[in-house]
């Protein structure tokens, strides 16, 4: 028997490898001597380098960058082990775990530090950088970004604009002369699990501002300089990707990176399927194992176990399919069709300092359970 064991993280208790180890660890009880294919998975979010990393085999690459208000920090990116790819978390740099109450500034917040890592990786000759657009500080359009991979942002006397969205609203011109020229030659994936636009209603400022801590007053000057970014890009680059779906992401990261470097959107799930090789790791699975920490009615928009699942069934039709997580939320069963059974993992009514204690073992006993189940329904 193959059980492929293909999980995302349970946030706050357990990385997408400790969850996938857990499950097999469970399973592997009842069958000892079964094979089994682990591929620790996530959806461009948090998790993203550790699960690529792990599953090709490759390392982190420690780089000095500056946090969304410019304070000296290391952050890690990843290179994978099968291909000469560079996997980035933009939250790495800039992302909201470098601020609190006390020191938040989304007017000044900025992803410069997401800029340097991409430098590094390009300075560094891969071929292609995925980036994960989420858990973003920032409101900056990738303002930021773009000045530390070279681009100057020029006020009306010709000065460099200081950092944050707030500044944008001065910009005045977009000198692309020190733009490092060697990305031109470098593929980049964005992975993003939203649509938002850069601007309007459902754009950066409105929906992720106030989630970053933006008053009104801050998401109505977010608001005026992202739109004026978008105008001198269009003046100054050619180029007006505002009104596409996913240029809002990470608070108008997928923008900038639209803007200033060749970069396209795709699926979070769909990226890391791709990079995992997992069309040919599932090749051949009797069951498969994936979940994450809450499945709920978001599950079906594109979330970590959907994606197994129907990845893992285009590959192996009708393999059943079964999901774990730490809750089970409202709308779960909107996903019938989608998975053979969702159980929950924790062992009895607990709090959650201690359900996030016991998230490994309840985890393999879960898995434990199940695959009793299927023993003794064979």
């Amino acid at each position: 028997m193959k059980f492929v064991i293909a999980p995302d993280s349970f946030k706050g208790s357990l990385s997408a490898k400790q969850a996938a180890t857990a499950m097999a660890t469970g399973v592997r009880r009842v069958f000892p001597t079964a094979e089994y294919t682990l591929v620790p998975m996530a959806d461009g979010g948090e998790g993203t380098v550790a699960a690529l990393v792990a599953a090709t085999g490759g390392h982190l690459v420690p780089v000095t960058v500056h946090d969304p208000h410019d304070r000296v920090v290391t952050a890690n990116y990843g290179l994978l082990g099968t291909s000469n790819t560079a996997v980035i978390e933009m939250a790495a740099a800039s992302g909201l775990q470098f601020v609190d109450p006390a020191t938040q500034d989304p007017l000044s917040a900025s992803t410069y530090g997401t800029g340097e890592l991409i430098k590094d990786a390009v300075a560094r000759g891969v071929d292609r950088i995925i980036i994960g657009l989420g858990g973003s500080a920032t409101v900056d359009g990738g303002a930021g970004m773009a000045q530390a991979l070279g681009a100057h942002l020029l006020d009306s006397a010709g000065r460099e604009l200081p950092h944050g969205g707030g500044a944008l609203t001065r910009l005045v011109h977009i000198d692309l002369t020190d733009l490092d020229p060697a990305l031109d030659r470098v593929e980049i994936l964005l992975a993003a699990d939203v649509t938002n636009p850069l601007t309007g209603p459902t754009g950066a400022a409105r929906v992720f501002g106030p989630q970053k801590g933006a008053t009104p007053a801050m998401v109505a000057t977010l608001e005026r300089g992202l739109n004026r970014f978008a105008t001198v890009v269009k003046r100054d680059c050619g180029l007006d990707p505002s009104r596409k779906p996913g240029a809002g992401a990470a608070g108008g990261l997928g923008f900038g990176l639209l803007a200033f470097t060749h970069a396209r959107l795709k699926r979070g799930i769909d990226l890391v399927l791709q990079f995992t090789n997992f069309a040919q790791r599932v090749a051949g699975a009797d069951y498969v194992f994936t979940g994450e920490g809450q499945v709920d009615f978001q599950t079906q928009f594109g979330k970590t176990p959907l994606g197994v699942s129907r990845a893992a069934r285009q590959v192996v039709p009708g393999v059943p399919v079964i999901a774990l997580a730490g809750s089970l939320g409202r709308g779960v069963g909107a996903l019938d069709d989608d998975f053979t059974a969702i159980f929950a993992t924790p062992s009895g009514a607990k709090g959650l300092r201690q359900a996030i204690a016991d998230a490994r073992g309840d985890v393999a006993l879960t898995a434990e359970n199940v695959a009793r189940l299927i023993k003794r329904l064979k």
